[in-house]
């Protein structure tokens, strides 16, 4: 690629490859030695396989003769210098008498700007389309995938375009649009449609999705509901229990936090509509900021800023304090015990956002419900941490009958 600086986007950190630099997201250069760097570049650039003893002295020592104790100091400087360790391995991984491969997220960039540099698009065509619910309000939707129908309620907030190009959301997407029909929409005042509504209330984000599952044409379906998504999802599965023939639930909650019966809740989320209000649309960060650290504390530097600047594109102030004081008030609990399709509920124990609590007594009150614990401190689950290939394998086995 001569003449177009070459970047290499991993976890947290950009390669530099034209300026031999590592930076982290917030672009603190990362001191490393030559011959560090240029293990890491040969690491990355064959990323796709084991690299041996053999091929890192040919590449990045010329062929000299090199001690297995240097080859391994230099092997823990690369991990070192990328926040990880020979004990975890997440990115860098040894071997056992073959060699060494680098198995983080990697994202090739030319010299376009960094802002857009997670951006990706569907590994299948995605196909958006609008829909028209009850009272007018047009409800975008799309599908992407062929199989297993799985319809995905809306959640606290979506965009079709942008999720795609989110280091939160698009690794999701990609593998369950990979296994099944993949159908989302965004809920209405937000992501693609319509903002100016006059109706924001539980019911009307219920016959949102009624109106997308009936413009699809589907008959029958499983329905993947996240957090907010899991009550629509609920109250969607009792009004037609005959076209769902799975339920998911991740990360949900059948109470708002206005409705859990905890003074402190309802003090925290009064407090929060206040700091919305006040500041949401500003360019400052901070105050989207809070919701951010809450949803995934996990997250790397450009996830947060991913997710800070999400919320804000995709809806205006008002709406988000409005759609966020609905999802305070929703309570489907006298619902559950009417749930009768086969549901999975999944809960990562460390949620700062909806307590395990509320997903234990979520799968408690459905009759025959399975419920999974996942590891983590994250709501969402995030690339390349434990508890995402639990929550896909979670899915998987679940749905394999259908």
């Amino acid at each position: 690629m001569r003449g177009r600086n070459l970047l290499y986007l991993l976890e947290g950190f950009t390669l530099d490859k034209e300026r031999r630099e590592l930076r982290t997201d917030g672009s603190t250069t990362v001191a490393v030695g030559p011959q560090v760097f240029d293990l890491l570049v040969y690491l990355i650039e064959n990323r796709e396989r084991v690299v041996s003893k053999d091929d890192l002295i040919a590449s990045v020592w010329g062929g000299r003769i090199v001690s297995d104790s240097t080859l391994d100091s230099h092997v823990n400087a690369a991990r070192k210098a990328l926040g990880d360790s020979g004990k975890e391995q997440r990115l860098i991984r040894t071997s056992a008498r073959k060699g060494v491969r680098f198995v983080g997220e990697v994202i090739e960039k030319g010299n376009e700007d960094l802002s857009a540099s997670v951006k990706s698009q569907p590994s299948v065509p995605q196909k958006v389309q609008f829909c028209t619910a009850s009272d007018g309000v047009r409800i975008a939707y799309a599908s992407a995938g062929q199989g297993l129908p799985l319809v995905k309620a809306a959640n606290w907030l979506n965009h079709l375009e942008y999720d795609w190009q989110s280091p939160i959301w698009s690794h999701l997407l990609q593998a369950l649009a990979a296994e099944y029909q993949l159908i989302r929409y965004d809920e209405r005042g937000n992501g693609l449609s319509d903002w100016d509504v006059d109706d924001i209330s539980f019911d009307a984000f219920v016959r949102d999705l009624e109106s997308t599952v009936d413009a699809t044409g589907l008959d029958r379906f499983a329905l993947l509901g996240i957090s907010q998504g899991c009550a629509v999802s609920i109250a969607y599965a009792i009004r037609h229990p005959e076209r769902v023939s799975h339920l998911v639930l991740y990360g949900g909650y059948a109470r708002g936090r206005r409705m859990r019966g905890s003074t402190e809740e309802i003090e925290t989320a009064d407090a929060t509509l206040t700091l919305m209000r006040l500041g949401w649309g500003q360019e400052n960060p901070a105050f989207r900021h809070i919701f951010t650290s809450l949803f995934i504390p996990g997250g790397t530097v450009e996830q947060m800023k991913w997710f800070d600047d999400l919320q804000r594109v995709t809806t205006s102030a008002e709406n988000a304090v409005r759609i966020r004081g609905t999802m305070n008030n929703i309570d489907v609990s006298d619902l559950l015990e009417r749930v009768t399709v086969p549901t999975l509920v999944v809960h990562c124990q460390g949620d700062a956002v909806v307590p395990f609590e509320e997903g234990r007594l979520m799968a408690a009150g459905i009759s025959g419900a399975r419920f999974v614990a996942l590891e983590g401190c994250n709501h969402l689950v995030l690339p390349g941490e434990r508890a995402s290939g639990q929550f896909l394998d979670a899915i998987r086995s679940f749905l394999k009958d259908a």
